[in-house]
């Protein structure tokens, strides 16, 4: 154990959240499976083991990874991205429909289906990090600084948005906050902003005009079973017309899973219900996933919620310290990118479970429960701990004393 300890290199910090933030998502887990176990004939135990499972593998990937030269990182990002374009066009052509939306494919053999846009999200944020550290010089340049990369943010964003709007709002959002850090000419990035304004007005236009009208058809794309790549467009004008104008009770079929959010959220009150003792989790859609904090709210209360936002800020901010400290600007960039992605997706995940934007399926990482995108955040984890790692080396942190066993 002493040895491990040895071993471990990086932010302790961060360290500390993400152990913390991996056991409490066992009891969320554990509680809030019921109805899950119950649908799939299992026991919340079979739940329980398997988060077990995805904590341990994603634990061992973090610490392999921490312990790699960011700068292997630089050498393969360019690779990663060529690869992660393919698979996202075989993805939404060929992959696993759910929910009208194709967003997984199954790997062969060990049959697990991942989302090739947690793939495609971490290849672009290295690949985009290597650019901005090799481009400071023409950074200001629209040719050739701004195109190599927003080229590739427009690529991945385009091909993740009919099957996942909100993760490629996201990832375009996380984009252009980097590269404004990056010194990209902000009237480059008011550009895209004003031309990527132009579909989301379209949208709440459409919703507006949706609702006068009682719901009739006015909008000219339509829902057709697997004859358009755009099927999802109907279900994105009908989420932002609940969110503007919410259901007429408690029961609207519609605004179902926002109304039992909120209730799981009322009967939190400060202090919550206490750990296993949700109601709601019997009644919400997900509720270990894509409502996992209104979960936590119920059972922890406003407390509780507050305590987890923090844990997240915190983690950034440990991250902007790295950025801060590194003295190599891919590894800086880095760091910041993967440390942006993941505290945004969080923000996103609490600001709709307590209704503050329209419904997404974007889950709360390191909580919610386990599956390719939990491993696929302990990559991230892994690499922003090998910058940390390689910033203390370079400040010559002194490092604790192997004992003799």
């Amino acid at each position: 154990m002493q040895t491990l300890l040895y071993r471990t290199k990086g932010d302790k910090t961060i360290w500390a959240i993400v152990i913390l933030l991996a056991l409490f998502s066992l009891l969320v887990v554990y509680s809030s499976t019921g109805s899950l176990a119950y649908k799939h004939s299992k026991s919340t135990e079979s739940y329980l083991f398997k988060q077990i499972m995805f904590i341990a593998v994603g634990m061992m990937v973090v610490y392999f990874l921490h312990k790699v030269n960011y700068k292997m990182y630089s050498q393969v990002a360019r690779l990663a991205f060529i690869i992660s374009v393919p698979l996202l066009i075989y993805t939404l052509f060929f992959g696993v429909r759910l929910n009208e939306g194709s967003r997984w494919i199954k790997l062969p053999i060990i049959q697990m289906t991942i989302q090739t846009s947690d793939l495609a999200k971490l290849a672009l944020f290295m690949y985009i990090s290597r650019l901005l550290s090799k481009k400071q010089d023409v950074i200001k340049d629209f040719k050739k600084g701004f195109l190599p990369l927003i080229i590739p943010v427009g690529i991945v964003c385009l091909l993740i948005a009919p099957a996942n709007l909100s993760t490629a709002l996201l990832i375009g959002a996380t984009s252009l906050l980097l590269m404004f850090i990056g010194r990209i000419s902000v009237k480059h990035l008011a550009l895209v902003i004003a031309v990527a304004a132009i579909p989301v007005v379209m949208l709440v236009m459409a919703a507006v005009i949706k609702h006068n009208d009682n719901g009739a058809e006015t909008v000219a794309v339509k829902k057709e079973k697997g004859s358009s790549l755009f099927v999802r467009v109907d279900t994105w004008i009908s989420r932002v017309d609940n969110f503007i104008y919410g259901g007429k009770d408690v029961d609207d079929e519609k605004t179902f899973h926002v109304n039992q959010m909120k209730i799981a959220i009322s009967n939190g009150g400060w202090v919550g219900l206490g750990p296993g003792n949700s109601t709601q989790r019997n009644f919400m859609p997900h509720p270990y996933s894509d409502s996992v904090y209104a979960t936590i709210i119920e059972e922890y209360g406003l407390l509780g919620g507050v305590s987890v936002l923090a844990i997240y800020l915190l983690f950034l901010f440990r991250c902007i310290r790295i950025f801060k400290k590194c003295p190599y600007a891919f590894g800086a960039f880095l760091a910041l990118a993967l440390s942006f992605t993941l505290v945004i997706q969080a923000l996103a995940n609490m600001a709709v479970n307590v209704n503050l934007m329209p419904v997404t399926g974007v889950t709360l990482p390191l909580v919610s429960m386990g599956g390719s995108s939990f491993i696929f955040t302990c990559i991230a984890i892994g690499i922003i701990l090998s910058v940390a790692r390689n910033v203390e080396q370079a400040e010559g942190v002194p490092q604790p004393v192997e004992a003799n066993v």
